[in-house]
């Protein structure tokens, strides 16, 4: 386990998070078990005003830069949810944000970023292209520049997720984690793994963006060049080595899942449970579509950490 995430931490996080992203509904999704054979339970991380988990780590870095250095402006980078989760903590607190995405980002977080008052700039074909130029204008201007994953806070901030999972009623077997820069899996994962080592913490990739699934495994630094998955969100293609680190000793396998795989089951979920969830939100059901006989019969949750669709994609995907 990382030593910079410790169960205190996170344990104190959800105590101080703002209270509109904590304690977001979980429960055992009926039909969508009965279809898959397996017993479905699902954290929906989409029904606040981001709709994404994000803003639980953005707020905790928030509070956390504001006790150290007051409100001195913030520069980060975002494939769309990290980005309105800054935003929306850098009003709540008074602190100037810059975000950098990719000139490829969908429209909708886009347009969120700037209503929620940040200043938007894209650079670069996609996410880690926006990273590398935030940083580099960070650095000139003088700005605090957030990386998601390799600063603590946001995954300090995603493990109280993994603190809910756990008042769950019944014992889950397992859990299925989308695993883009690794915050979420990390942060659950080193909650979940200090207060019930049994349950299985298993982080999901997209099949199009494998670099941290090959990273994690391999124990060294896999990089691509380029991606190609619909899930932009867990679009990894540079992975973050404190990330990688953080995922040691908390992480007990990574699954790889198809983007057919991954609209089927926003499909399903569409239909069972009335509920839009983005590529990156839906790829832990894609898993158990992908993987069923692993997990038939046993109880399983997932985190549906992610609801930004653009009314085309709604269409097109969920039409």
């Amino acid at each position: 386990m990382s030593s910079r995430i410790s169960p205190q931490a996170i344990e104190a996080a959800s105590r101080s998070i703002d209270p509109v992203f904590l304690n977001s509904p979980q429960f055992l999704a009926e039909s969508l078990s009965a279809e898959l054979g397996v017993e479905v339970v699902v954290k929906v991380e989409t029904v606040n005003p981001i709709r994404s988990f994000k803003g639980r780590g953005a707020d905790c870095f928030m509070q956390w830069h504001v006790e150290a250095r007051g409100p001195a402006p913030v520069v980060c980078a975002s494939a769309g949810n990290f980005g309105q989760g800054m935003a929306y903590a850098a009003r709540k607190h008074g602190v100037p944000l810059t975000v950098f995405a990719s000139v490829n980002a969908n429209p909708l977080k886009l347009e969120r970023m700037r209503a929620l008052g940040a200043e938007l700039r894209l650079e670069g074909e996609d996410f880690d292209a926006a990273k590398l130029a935030a940083k580099a204008y960070a650095a000139h201007g003088g700005a605090v520049f957030v990386e998601d994953s390799r600063d603590v806070e946001p995954t300090i901030g995603a493990g109280t997720i993994g603190l809910e999972l756990l008042r769950y009623p019944q014992p889950l077997d397992a859990l299925l984690v989308p695993l883009g820069n690794g915050a979420l899996l990390a942060g659950i994962g080193h909650w979940v793994k200090a207060q019930r080592p049994e349950v299985e913490v298993i982080g999901v990739c997209a099949a199009g963006a494998p670099a941290m699934e090959q990273s994690w495994r391999s124990g060294r630094l896999v990089t691509y060049e380029r991606i190609h998955t619909i899930a932009d969100g867990i679009g990894v293609r540079l992975p973050v080595p404190e990330a990688l680190e953080d995922l040691r000793g908390v992480v007990d396998d990574i699954l790889l899942v198809e983007d057919a795989v991954t609209l089927e089951a926003m499909r399903r979920l569409h239909r069972h449970l009335g509920l839009v969830v983005e590529p990156s939100g839906a790829v832990g059901v894609g898993a158990l579509l992908a993987h069923g006989e692993r997990f038939r019969g046993r109880r399983v949750a997932t985190v549906l950490c992610g609801g930004n669709l653009t009314p085309q994609q709604v269409r097109e995907w969920l039409g």
